[in-house]
């Protein structure tokens, strides 16, 4: 199912979680830090998508604390079921023109694997960003290793939750 159908239920799904302008917390800092270490790019987000912006609980390499949902990228990561990979943006028509791509960012690679609750509901992303282009995308051991720190992600807001409601 298209991530779009229910916007509202994913709305109310992540605000369930209590995360949003929160602090820094260590498990979640941890992911960023393997991710971009595991898939060796300079950028690391856990992205969450709400209903005006994308606003990264954890991040490593990006001076902001959030950006417009209008020029992100996981907000297109979101609507897919899969990890969704942009070898360079500047050849990618949905991001060529776009200011994070143009500006001082400099995104030219990125790989988002989408967040999702346990009734699969997308609620951001774990993602790595280049500034360089990868021509040649992601491993498949690359792509698994991302896709389950996405999984380590789900987990530790699950446990937040559960620590917040006890």
């Amino acid at each position: 199912m298209d991530g779009r159908h229910d916007e509202e239920g994913r709305l109310t799904a992540l605000k369930g979680y209590g995360v949003l302008d929160t602090p820094n917390e260590v498990q979640f800092d941890a992911i960023v830090r393997d991710a971009a270490r595991t898939l060796r790019t300079p950028i690391a987000l856990i992205s969450l998508i709400d209903e005006n912006r994308q606003w990264f609980k954890a991040r490593v390499g990006l001076a902001p604390a959030e950006t417009p949902r209008s020029i992100s990228f996981c907000t297109h990561a979101i609507h897919g079921n899969e990890t969704m990979i942009v070898n360079d943006a500047m050849q990618d028509d949905r991001f060529a023109t776009n200011p994070l791509v143009t500006g001082d960012v400099g995104i030219r690679f990125y790989a988002g694997a989408p967040l999702r609750t346990e009734d699969g509901k997308r609620i951001g992303t774990l993602c790595v960003i280049d500034t360089k282009a990868h021509p040649d995308g992601l491993r498949e051991r690359d792509r698994a290793a991302l896709e389950s720190l996405a999984r380590r992600t789900m987990q530790a807001l699950e446990l937040s939750r559960t620590k917040q409601a006890g």
